[in-house]
């Protein structure tokens, strides 16, 4: 029988990593401790120390400063497609008002 898939805060798969990256343990010493698998905790780390070098992941931050980069970004992404609909709407209103006129 498969074992339920387990989810981990984003919270827990930071200090995880840290044990490794800060704090000196190897990742099966952090696993056993931990009781979570090493493929696992190798992804987890290697996206801390991408995260510390500035890369922004593509999946949920682990660092305050890539979650607000993200957070950032996603506003960006808003913004831009509202302002999209606006200029699409104001060109339809202006065609509409220039036909009325003619």
């Amino acid at each position: 029988m498969k074992r339920p898939r387990r989810s981990f805060s984003t919270e827990f798969k930071h200090d995880a990593a840290a044990l490794v990256l800060d704090q000196g343990y190897s990742i099966s010493e952090a696993c056993r401790s931990l009781g979570i698998g090493a493929t696992a905790l190798r992804r987890w780390v290697d996206q801390l120390r991408a995260e510390r070098g500035g890369v922004t992941p593509a999946s949920k931050a682990m660092t305050p400063e890539q979650k607000r980069i993200q957070e950032l970004e996603k506003r960006i992404r808003d913004l831009e497609t509202e302002k999209r609909i606006l200029k699409k709407a104001t060109a339809l209103l202006m065609s509409d008002e220039w036909n009325r006129t003619n």
